[in-house]
């Protein structure tokens, strides 16, 4: 028996070690060779934009990414443009129609700007789509190596909720900086001076939103398809307020490198976030993208400085006598927590910082959570009212809600 504790290629190229990515994400030890799926951590987002130049642009000035690879025209990509974004072990690839023929155009008319494939690094493709294959998964690409000069990649393609797919990428005989058909690239644009290294190191987890009904049926699909396993369940009051209520189930893998909380609407007595999001991406998809930092007062001082909006926490979250008895000592003063409005949770193994941006495009649909672990391998459940109200807040002024 073998227990999977090693580093992925893009952990590797991060610079970052076991011991920290134990602290970032809660990485665990696991038996891959019993595994019927196994899957060694996240290899990219892959999303769908109205305007890559300028999408790609924006990470790098506001988020701190790295460009380091793209494909499109001047490399014989007649089809869309491609920005590969790094920072730490997060890959981001940019995508937007060239030719008005596109796949692309269609996918971002439906949904707008958005994840169209949450790809994941795979020590045996053929395993895995083999085992998918059996277990009645749909699947749109079949396995297949594509090379360069570089080495050759293999992968495969299953579908999940909605128009979101899994490519399945094994690197292992590969060592160009993305994939076949990419060139290294870099940018002209350049950090402010003093600006930290990168602003996240790791993709703790990434939520999907589905239908009403549906939730356990796509918790089943991870289960009985790739072999995850249920990590967390919120229902009912967990996950409620006077007003709006959605449930939620969490799967991981093995490692619990890959963790997807699955979220679907419940009957309240108005329309809660899962259902406006659910309205304006027209159909299922990836909600939100956790972005784990060792350094979150720092990553949320540098994003607001470049315009980054986050939702408001009202002053009364922190005067909350229950919450500074339950939460006990965390690294920084709560007043430093409160003067940013970050949420702080605290469960068995330890705690947690995170707070949540508003919307990052023009639909009321994906955002990004920045989320620091102490220990705690949980998701802020303790927060949920307080966060669920702010995003109630932001619907009602939308005229959402």
């Amino acid at each position: 028996m073998t227990l999977e504790y090693t580093l992925t290629d893009s952990e590797k190229l991060a610079h970052l070690d076991a011991d920290e990515l134990h602290r970032l994400v809660g990485l665990v030890e696991y038996d891959s060779e019993s595994d019927p799926f196994p899957v060694s951590g996240w290899d990219a987002v892959v999303w769908v934009v109205g305007n890559a130049t300028q999408t790609a642009h924006y990470f790098q000035s506001v988020y701190g990414m790295e460009l380091v690879a793209y494909s499109g025209p001047n490399t014989g990509n007649r089809d869309h443009h491609a920005y590969v974004l790094r920072s730490g072990a997060v890959r981001f690839v940019i995508k937007g129609a060239v030719d008005p023929n596109s796949a692309l155009i269609e996918h971002h008319r439906l949904h707008g700007d958005g994840v169209v494939d949450i790809a994941l690094q795979v020590p045996d493709v053929d395993k895995c789509i083999e085992h998918a294959r059996l277990q009645g998964a749909t699947i749109i690409e079949e396995p297949r190596d594509t090379a360069d000069e570089h080495g050759t990649v293999r992968t495969a393609a299953i579908a999940t909720y909605g128009d979101t797919r899994h490519t399945l990428v094994d690197r292992s005989r590969y060592n160009g900086p993305y994939l076949p058909g990419y060139v290294e690239r870099t940018s002209t644009f350049r950090k402010r001076d003093g600006a930290p290294k990168r602003l996240f190191q790791a993709l703790d987890h990434v939520v999907g939103n589905v239908e009403l009904g549906r939730m356990d049926e796509w918790v089943g699909f991870y289960n009985r398809v790739m072999g995850f396993t249920n990590m967390a369940e919120f229902v009912g009051d967990d996950i409620a307020t006077d007003y709006s209520a959605l449930m939620s189930k969490v799967v991981c893998n093995g490692n619990h490198r890959v963790k997807f909380p699955l979220n679907e609407p419940a009957i309240a007595k108005k329309r809660s976030q899962i259902d406006e999001y659910l309205d304006f991406y027209q159909g299922p998809g990836a909600q939100h993208l956790a972005l784990a930092t060792n350094d979150i007062l720092t990553t949320v001082d540098q994003l607001r400085d470049e315009g980054v909006e986050f939702l408001a926490t009202p002053d009364a979250y922190y005067e909350d006598p229950e919450l500074r008895a339950r939460i006990g000592e965390v690294r920084v003063p709560i007043e430093e927590l409160k003067k940013r409005g970050i949420l702080v949770d605290r469960d068995e193994d330890g705690y947690l910082l995170q707070i949540f941006t508003k919307p990052i495009g023009d639909r009321p649909t994906v955002f990004f959570e920045l989320i620091e672990r102490h220990g705690s391998l949980g998701f802020g459940k303790g927060n949920f009212k307080a966060l669920f109200e702010a995003i109630e807040r932001e619907q009602a002024a939308r005229g959402n809600f």
